[in-house]
């Protein structure tokens, strides 16, 4: 197989970090890595690590995703989730590179019933959603060979100084014996960072192209997450206490479909809670 030479932007937040273990793994794989050292919002920055690192796949998990920040911080949200994404994206075409642009389930409303296919037409609601949204915009708009792959409540280990995933947060609370609220209300499908960096590169070599719905299957609220982390941790998991979340009453939550993943047969997602116990398994038994 032909060396991959790949350019991971986001490189120390969750799923940067797990792609970054799980491709060197791989020596056919040439793969750097890099963060806050290189602006993804400077179009001279992005093109000159271009020349420097000639990647013919640049996949780009560099992203603002604390919602309430991208509330009060309009400009800067959209410049890092679009302005930065503009960049990869012409970029990487010049060099006739592949880019995978990691997306959200945010790009959608949550005001339909049932599960949302590849096929149905994005509705964000709050800025995060927008900037995502606008980001995958520039990635169709500006480089032919693109993927972008939209996953939901990624949780998984990061380098210290990440921001805290709800798996960490659920921990740091089981640790210190402290009660928590979690909604009852809020439904989704748990997908972890390592099922998720496996399926990005099960993608690398094969000539897939367009939109992919990639979470785990299955779904469950949040309460019955938590107290699933709890149990399999071995934490008493009336930590988490249940509640109805009055800014969720009403609103339907966004539950992904693989669509794209099921017509190829590319890969296989796993029920959400097996794949829980995977990572309890690997991370911290």
């Amino acid at each position: 197989m032909s060396k991959n030479a790949i350019w991971i932007t986001g490189a120390e937040g969750r799923l940067g970090s797990a792609l970054l273990e799980l491709l060197k793994k791989d020596t056919n794989n040439k793969v750097v890595g890099t963060d806050m050292d290189v602006d993804i919002t400077d179009m001279d920055a992005v093109e000159q690590s271009m020349k420097v690192y000639r990647p013919n796949i640049v996949i780009n998990c560099a992203s603002i995703s604390d919602a309430d920040y991208c509330e009060q911080n309009i400009v800067k949200a959209f410049k890092v989730n679009a302005l930065g994404v503009r960049n990869l994206a012409a970029a990487s075409r010049s060099l006739n590179a592949k880019i995978i642009q990691l997306s959200t389930d945010d790009v959608f409303s949550g005001k339909n019933s049932g599960q949302i296919t590849e096929f149905d037409i994005p509705d964000p609601q709050s800025v995060y959603g927008k900037s995502k949204l606008a980001g995958e915009n520039y990635v169709k708009e500006l480089n032919p060979k693109h993927l972008i792959v939209r996953s939901s409540w990624v949780y998984g280990a990061a380098n210290e100084g990440a921001k805290e995933d709800y798996f960490t947060y659920v921990i740091n609370h089981a640790k210190s014996g402290t009660p928590f609220q979690v909604p009852l209300d809020r439904i989704g499908s748990p997908t972890s960072a390592d099922v998720l960096a496996s399926f990005i590169c099960c993608l690398l070599d094969k000539t897939e192209y367009g939109i992919y719905h990639a979470s785990c299957e299955g779904m469950c609220s949040r309460h019955e997450f938590a107290t699933a982390i709890l149990a399999l941790s071995g934490y008493d998991t009336q930590l988490a206490q249940g509640y109805f979340s009055v800014e969720n009453r009403g609103r339907i939550s966004i539950l992904l479909e693989n669509l794209m993943m099921k017509m190829t047969e590319i890969y296989t997602m796993p029920q959400w809670f097996d794949e829980l116990k995977s990572y309890v398994d690997k991370h911290f038994l």
